[in-house]
């Protein structure tokens, strides 16, 4: 490229404001104190993954979970040794200044005797030396923490680790079979608690282990829920100062052995957050003189770029951003962001083939999805395209990235990147492999089997708790449905789709007044009044549940009147019949009727017309994790009774079908609320479509 295209393209006005807004901010962030906290988190496995470390057994399977012991079908799987830990040193304290941490780690994990009744040994969360290496020789007993000639039974300093055991083998020094401990410098806990383990069945085990740096307590909270809420409560716990038990740099990772007998072990998800910040004391003598140098340095290069402006003038954009004058406002919007990146149209077109027809995973409204292809990491990605010519689409492509960019849950669709160029909108999500839940229902897919559907439930419910209550605000969705559940590779469910959110203080009763969502899903009172809550969106989950056991839309016109709307006719066996009838027959009557049952009333629950009656989301997971009683409700399906705002104040437009109409005053309306009467209302309830709603 020629030098003065080249300054050309540098000269650009939108560039010229980026380049000087980045010259401050490098000022701004060299000065600051070199100090950050450390976390990790892999909600899933996946076989690219480099920073664990195996030692001994320890492998990667074929889809990239660790194995932390052999697992072979033709081989042996006893007197198995292994290690799998994150190869990056952690800071747990200070020695300048005294400081320790408080951190938390949690892993979902699995131990599996393959259904024989003689197992052991069992598996360990350690932190040691960041120098720690797996013994050669590991002494019998010792989950392959320790080496065999070591004095591992004895609280020596010698030691220096500190575990977590979940011990499935009855040693000499241990309380009984299965139990889970906490120790420190020695295999022998200095407390433990009996493990009501499912270890023949090879069921999901949950543990978190935190430490508060301030009491100095090591706590310990396991559970086997299939969707479990970590509340602060603890299994176990035991007050220790780590200063004087571990150095400062320490390894963080799990050890499992299996002695003589039959035991897999398995690690499918793991989170590790620290608090403690520590400043580079070597950088910081330098930054004041660096800081006064870069001064001077960018005062010269600006005076330099300003007299190349004038000799260039102004020249147009290449065309990457045309059509977008608040460009530069949305670039930094959207970058105060972490983890999603900024790609380029040209990334994205070369991904997706232009775009191509034949590409095309779905399209709704006025966004269609196509699948792409990054050549430089090897990575499937779907890739939103929203219309150029929709003023709401570009307000959701905002929304979007500015909300689910912040988010951070195992069940919500990671978005991977972002573009804004020629007048397109574009978004790049994580590949789902198997879908949206909507085509497993209603498309030609596989029929999901009742533990799938049960565990797309509760991992649904588990991201609506993180929506509304776990994160720094209220996060009300707005828009969750069936063709909004993705689901992965081995079927876990992710709620997609943010372009509707909105972000409200936990205080402030998470209303809005912006009316939006797919009829057949929204709640009554957001149709009648245009507010959404918290309420509203466990309606809509309300909605979803009965679907995944009913395997039906919420209204299907090619039923009989009295089976149309899948709520009333759900809620009418449920008072008068075994409300197990409306199961999906495709199910074959294969499923745990006790649950399906639960699920079913909750799912009744959820969708109560009255919004003061529906249950919390915390309160959804207890019940159906059988920690609660099912609630007991109407027999009869309640009449909701609401009245319509005025239509002259406001616009509707119709996402999915596009059609309007005009009331007296000429405000645009959509024809389902062309007449005010409540009938009017009910059929929009009802439809089945897409809507927006704004006040004007």
């Amino acid at each position: 490229m020629a030098l003065s295209n080249i300054v050309s393209c540098f000269l650009q006005p939108r560039n010229i404001h980026r380049h000087l807004l980045n010259q401050f901010f490098i000022f701004f962030l060299v000065l600051l104190p070199d100090a950050k906290s450390f976390s990790f988190d892999f909600p899933s496995f996946q076989p690219n993954i480099t920073n664990i470390k195996f030692q001994g057994d320890a492998f990667r399977s074929g889809n990239g979970v660790p194995e932390v012991t052999k697992n072979q079908i033709n081989g042996p799987i006893n007197g198995s040794v292994g290690h799998a830990s994150y190869n990056e040193a952690i800071r747990l304290w200070d020695a300048r200044t005294g400081k320790l941490t408080d951190f938390t780690t949690q892993f979902s994990f699995v131990i599996n005797s393959l259904n024989k009744s003689d197992y052991g040994e069992g598996i360990a969360f350690f932190i040691a030396p960041f120098e720690y290496e797996m013994p050669n020789n590991t002494g019998v007993g010792s989950l392959g923490l320790f080496s065999a000639g070591s004095n591992f039974t004895t609280n020596t300093s010698l030691n220096k680790i500190v575990a977590v055991e979940f011990d499935s083998y009855n040693s000499s020094w241990d309380p009984n079979d299965n139990h889970v401990g906490i120790n420190v410098n020695s295999i022998v806990s200095v407390v433990n608690v009996t493990w009501k383990s499912s270890i023949r069945d090879g069921s999901m085990a949950n543990a978190w282990v935190s430490y508060n740096s301030t009491t100095h307590n090591l706590s310990v909270f396991l559970t086997y829920a299939d969707n479990p809420v970590f509340g602060g409560n603890s299994s176990l716990s035991y007050e220790v100062d780590l200063r004087n038990v571990l150095p400062e740099l320490v390894r963080v990772g799990f050890s499992a052995a299996t002695r003589d007998y039959t035991e897999l072990h398995t690690i499918h998800s793991w989170s590790f957050n620290s608090s403690l910040e520590v400043e580079n004391q070597v950088n910081k003598k330098n930054k004041v003189g660096l800081g006064v140098g870069l001064g001077v340095g960018f005062g010269v290069f600006n005076c330099g770029l300003g007299l190349l402006w004038f000799i260039y003038g102004r020249r147009r954009d290449d065309g990457e951003n045309e059509g977008l004058g608040d460009d530069v406002f949305m670039d930094n919007e959207f970058e105060k962001g972490t983890g999603p990146r900024r790609f380029t149209y040209r990334e994205l077109t070369n991904a997706t083939n232009n775009f191509a027809e034949g590409g095309k995973l779905g399209e709704g409204g006025f966004r269609g999805v196509y699948k792409g292809f990054l050549s430089e990491s090897s990575t499937e990605i779907p890739v939103k395209r929203v219309s150029k010519k929709s003023k709401q689409g570009r307000k959701e492509y905002i929304s979007e990235v500015k909300i689910i960019s912040r988010l951070r849950h195992r069940n919500l669709v990671q978005l991977i990147g972002w573009c804004h160029a020629q007048g397109e909108f574009l978004l790049v999500y994580e590949y789902m492999p198997n879908g949206s839940l909507d085509t497993h229902f209603f498309g030609r897919k596989i029929m999901l089997t009742w533990p799938v559907r049960d565990k797309i439930a509760l991992r649904l419910a588990s991201a609506l708790l993180y929506l509304h209550e776990e994160w720094e605000q209220c996060v009300v969705h707005r828009d969750i449905k069936s063709s909004n559940i993705m689901l992965d590779a081995n079927f876990n469910a992710k709620l997609g789709d943010f372009g509707l959110a909105r972000l409200v203080d936990h205080e402030l009763g998470s209303q809005t007044t912006v009316l939006a969502g797919t009829m057949g899903y929204l709640a009554p009172e957001c149709v009648t009044t245009g507010r959404a809550s918290k309420e509203s969106d466990v309606y809509s989950f309300g909605v979803v549940c009965l679907e995944i056991a009913c395997g039906r839309k919420p209204v299907d016109p090619r039923e009989e009147q009295s089976k149309l709307r899948l709520v009333e006719w759900v809620w009418n066996l449920y008072g008068k019949a075994p409300i197990l009838e409306a199961v999906d027959k495709g199910l074959r009557m294969e499923f745990d009727e006790q649950r399906m049952g639960r699920l079913m009333v909750v799912g009744l629950w959820c969708c109560h017309p009255d919004p003061i009656i529906r249950p919390s989301i915390k309160q959804v997971i207890s019940v159906l994790n059988s920690e609660a009683p099912l609630p007991e409700l109407p027999s009869k399906f309640p009449v909701p009774m609401y009245s319509l705002p005025p239509l002259n104040k406001c616009t509707f437009s119709d996402i999915s079908l596009g059609h309007t109409g005009s009331t007296e005053d000429g405000t645009q309306c959509s024809y389902y609320l062309s007449n005010t009467s409540p009938g009017s209302a009910k059929v929009l309830l009802n439809s089945g479509v897409d809507l927006a709603y704004d006040h004007v």
